[in-house]
């Protein structure tokens, strides 16, 4: 029976619209702009590290199981079978006695259940740190991401923002250029006038240059970090007023440094070191099993009739395991894990220290980048109204033609180093975020 058309284009439809609705997600993901923030939160997933941090918590959360399959019943089966060429003799009396048959087999059924096991022990009691560790280890690459990616945003846009003035810049010098050549063609100055401009006109054009190739690896390093198609444009969006006013934090915190995740981290794995020693305390206890089994065996002389009749075996029982001298091994072990718990005390102790001079260091940076900043904000400002007035002191011939190319070269000098400053006090923010232990995560 044939298909009507409204039927075959109701399943085009459905069979087409999968395919329909990933490209426009992907279209959506290669026009519009993006935020820091969405950069952060794409990142948290996409990012090779993020997604390997996920990974081997998958990874870990399986050998976990792994480890405590052993607390459930063992069952296993063995099969084998023997020709006997030449059979047992034994003497009875003045008589020789052959022992057994030509052929022999047997099919073993076995289970087994653990009641007592060091090593199983210390897996049930390690499993809740290990899910821990892999937990923070997840936060770690977060944290880590967070920064990175932030700071990545931050440096494309500040050199995005010093191009445009650069290109403000130039459009200006080449109006100088043009003004000055004029004044040399009717004979208002000499040559040197224009020559200078031509000289400033190159630094510009180079300059762009220059900003204009680092922009693409600065974009490509973000995309890097995001995990961020290659093949597709990304375009950042981002409110500058509003980066300079998200520069300012509260410099009176404390470091705490509970909040410091490889803190949490050292901690961890104290308690797995800790464990680990109990271990080897435990080591001198016996392994306790229970088994059952059942065993079917066959014998005969002819090998055609061999599994012709069983003789069924079967039995259960209680096996205790104690290795009674080692030649010291128990106890060297149990010294070893004492003294790497040991090692792992002065490695807290030295994060500490670490973290505590990060702290102050970041703090540090964070006001003497603010100080600068503002600095240069006034400068800026200054610069700008510097070169106003010479600017018209020049086209009222007031003043020399050198005295506006220093004016201009000092306001684009200025301008340049005043988003130098605002990124530097951006990546010290984030800096002194991260030694405090306030990274927001969930974005």
């Amino acid at each position: 029976m044939k298909l009507t058309k409204q039927l075959k284009l109701l399943l085009t439809v459905c069979l087409l619209f999968p395919t329909l609705l990933r490209a426009q997600q992907t279209a959506v993901v290669a026009t519009d702009s993006l935020t820091l923030e969405q950069c952060v939160a794409f990142a948290l997933e996409h990012r090779a590290e993020v997604e390997q941090a996920l990974l081997d918590e998958a990874i870990g959360q399986r050998e976990i199981r792994a480890d405590l399959a052993g607390w459930f019943p063992q069952i296993n089966a063995n099969y084998g079978g023997t020709h006997n060429i030449k059979l047992q003799q034994q003497p009875f009396g003045d008589n020789i006695v052959t022992l057994g048959q030509k052929y022999t087999s047997n099919l073993q059924l076995e289970a087994t259940q653990t009641l007592y096991s060091s090593e199983l022990l210390l897996a049930s009691k390690a499993a809740r740190y290990t899910r821990e560790q892999l937990e923070q280890q997840i936060i770690n690459t977060k944290v880590n991401s967070v920064v990175a990616v932030s700071k990545a945003f931050y440096d494309v846009l500040l050199t995005r923002e010093q191009l445009q003035i650069l290109l403000v810049n130039l459009e200006r010098q080449e109006k100088q250029y043009n003004d000055a050549r004029s004044r040399y063609e009717v004979g208002l100055v000499d040559k040197t006038d224009y020559q200078r401009a031509a000289i400033t006109l190159a630094n510009i054009r180079s300059d762009i240059k220059r900003a204009s190739e680092s922009i693409e690896a600065k974009v490509a390093y973000l995309k890097q970090l995001m995990g961020f198609p290659i093949e597709q444009d990304l375009n950042l969006a981002y409110d500058y007023g509003r980066m300079e006013e998200v520069v300012l934090i509260d410099t009176t915190q404390i470091v705490n440094f509970a909040d410091r995740i490889e803190l949490q981290q050292l901690q961890t794995q104290r308690q797995l070191l800790q464990l680990n020693t109990a271990y080897r305390k435990w080591n001198f206890l016996p392994t306790v099993s229970a088994y059952a089994n059942y065993n079917w065996l066959y014998f005969n002389d002819e090998f055609s009739e061999l599994y012709s009749q069983s003789y069924p075996t079967s039995g259960v029982g209680l096996q205790v395991s104690l290795p009674i001298f080692q030649g010291g091994r128990r106890y060297q072990n149990l010294k070893i894990a004492q003294l790497r718990e040991q090692r792992l005390d002065i490695e807290i102790e030295n994060t500490r220290k670490e973290i505590n001079t990060e702290y102050l260091a970041a703090l540090a940076d964070y006001k003497s980048d603010y100080v600068e900043w503002r600095t240069l904000q006034n400068n800026l400002e200054l610069a700008q109204e510097v070169y106003d007035i010479i600017k018209l002191q020049y086209n009222e011939g007031v003043k020399a033609y050198v005295d506006l190319v220093v004016a201009e070269s000092e306001l684009r000098a200025t301008q340049l180093n005043y988003y130098n400053a605002l990124y530097n006090l951006l990546a010290s923010k984030l800096d002194y975020q991260r030694a405090l232990g306030s990274i927001d995560i969930n974005r």
